[in-house]
């Protein structure tokens, strides 16, 4: 929850539409970019590219302080959970948060807000992180 006169980051990266650009530009760039190979085959093991566009919006929403859709289909939020299946080590957690980074400069999303962004994407890739 956000203090009172407190912008929380889904409010500062401009709510639903600011958080579709964010998550349309992370996997546009998966999807497309030779670097992300890695991460593109990642995906595309598990449930697909159009299920994590989906799951990504639903927890980022409620983990940058906008609505808890995924909470409220799953029941928590615990990332290492989320991620048990998948290994990640540090070279994929570094690749996902290049990725992110990239996205997020596709998204529009200026300074100081992409900091404060990024700050918190990183703190989250290192507890998704299950591998050495």
């Amino acid at each position: 929850m956000t203090p009172p006169g407190k912008v929380s980051l889904y409010e500062a990266i401009g709510e639903d539409d600011g958080l579709s650009r964010l998550v349309r530009a992370f996997y546009d760039i998966i999807e497309q970019a030779p670097e992300a190979q890695e991460l593109h085959l990642l995906h595309r093991r598990g449930h697909g590219i159009a299920h994590s566009r989906i799951e990504q919006f639903d927890y980022l929403s409620g983990f940058l302080g906008g609505p808890q859709h995924y909470v409220q289909r799953h029941g928590h939020s615990r990332l290492r959970e989320i991620h048990d299946h998948v290994p990640i080590g540090p070279d994929m957690r570094d690749l996902w948060l290049k990725c992110m980074m990239k996205a997020v400069a596709v998204a529009g999303i200026t300074e100081p807000t992409a900091s404060l962004l990024m700050q918190h994407l990183t703190r989250a890739a290192e507890i998704a992180r299950n591998q050495d």
